[in-house]
This record gives structure tokens, sequence and C-alpha cells, in this order.
């Protein structure tokens, strides 16, 4: 077996692992409700740069970010007792943009939308 893509197999296994922990949910009540969009491990496997998103305004991302960033050691020895990894990775909890880059293309088209309906087009 190839080891070329053993980091994204492992990555696929902590997303899996660390989703399945947020919807069962978290004691810390600043983690709202996340969404791991995606993990990217390093070639080593020595670090996984984790990816979320969470339904709120900014404040709520923050506390939910200061939530993570808490949880880190917790979550990593979750994966290494799971996973049974021989090199458990370090977390490093990063937001992911691209749902409210897509929200705001959204609302800017339906703004034109409306814009040209207003001018009979």
């Amino acid at each position: 077996m190839s080891t070329h893509n053993r980091p994204e197999r492992v990555a696929q296994m902590i997303q899996q692992l660390l989703g399945e922990r947020f919807a069962r949910g978290m004691r810390d009540p600043r983690i709202g409700l996340v969404t791991i969009t995606g993990v990217k491990m390093s070639p080593d496997l020595r670090e996984a740069r984790v990816y979320w998103t969470v339904h709120g305004d900014p404040e709520q991302r923050e506390h939910t970010a200061k939530g993570l960033e808490n949880a880190r050691g917790f979550l990593r020895r979750e994966i290494g007792t799971e996973l049974k990894l021989r090199l458990t990775p370090d977390l490093r909890f990063t937001y992911d943009e691209a749902i409210d880059r897509g929200e705001r293309i959204e609302q800017l088209l339906r703004q034109l939308h409306d814009e040209d309906k207003q001018r009979g087009g």
C-alpha cells in the first residue's frame, strides 16, 4: 500500500471522529453547533489543521474559537485513543471562511436580482 495518501486517510478519520464528537456535544458551553468542514494533515502526520464553522454571529464564532482552543488537549487524547496512531497529531483549529464568503456572494446576487426587477428587466 502506498504511503503518499496516508495523510489524506488519517485526515478523513480525524474529520469523522471530530464530527461525531461535536454532534454528541461538548461540555464547554462556548462550543456551539460546530461543523468540521475539512482536515489537512502535514506529510509527517504531526499536525492536523482542522477547518471549522459555526452558526451564529462573529461573537459566537469568537467564543467557539476559544472553546475549541481550550479543548485541544482533550480532543487530541480522544483521537489518540480512538485511532491508535503511533504519533497523535497536534490539532490546529482554523475558522473556515468559505461559507461566509458563499453567503455574501448569494446576498449580492439576490440584491442584483432585486435591483434588476425594480428596473423592469
